[in-house]
C-alpha cells in the first residue's frame, strides 16, 4: 500500500504560493497579533457598552421605584379628607415634582448614554490609531 503524503496546512500552501510568485514574505505571527489586538479592542468596547446598558437599566429601575412611591403617597393623601384647595395644591405639587424628576432623570439617563458611548468609541478610536501606527511602522521597516 502506497503511503499518502500528508496534506499541507493552508498557511504552508499560501507560503509556498508566495514563494512561487516571488511575493515578499509575511510575518504570520505579527498579523495574528494585530488581529488579536483588534478583537481585544472590540471586546473592551462591547464590555463598556454593556456596562453602560446595565447602568441605564439600574437608573430606569430606580426612577420607576421613585415614581411608584410618589404615586402611592399621592393616592394615600387623596384618602385623607380635605378641602378642594388643599387637593388642588397637592395635585399641583405632585405635577411639579413629577416634572422636575422627569427633567432630572432625563438628564441623568442622557449622561449615562453619553458616557457609555464615548467610552466605547474611545476604545475603538485608540485601537484604530494604534493599528495605523503598526501599519506605518511595518511599511517603514520594509523600505
Amino acid at each position: 500500500m502506497a503511503n499518502k503524503p500528508e496534506s499541507e496546512s493552508f498557511i504552508d500552501m499560501f507560503a509556498k504560493l508566495g514563494q512561487d510568485l516571488k511575493l515578499p514574505s509575511m510575518d504570520i505571527e505579527r498579523v495574528l497579533e494585530h488581529h488579536r489586538k483588534n478583537l481585544e479592542a472590540l471586546q473592551k468596547s462591547a464590555s463598556a457598552t454593556a456596562s453602560g446598558a446595565s447602568s441605564l437599566m439600574a437608573k430606569q429601575r430606580e426612577m420607576l421605584q421613585d415614581t411608584l412611591r410618589e404615586v402611592t403617597d399621592m393616592a394615600q393623601s387623596y384618602r385623607i379628607p380635605g378641602n378642594p384647595q388643599e387637593m388642588m395644591a397637592k395635585q399641583a405639587d405632585f405635577a411639579r415634582k413629577s416634572f422636575e424628576a422627569a427633567v432630572k432623570n432625563a438628564g441623568e439617563v442622557a449622561e449615562i448614554v453619553k458616557k457609555s458611548g464615548t467610552e466605547s468609541i474611545e476604545i475603538l478610536r485608540k485601537r484604530i490609531q494604534e493599528s495605523m501606527e503598526e501599519i506605518r511602522d511595518s511599511y517603514e521597516k520594509r523600505k
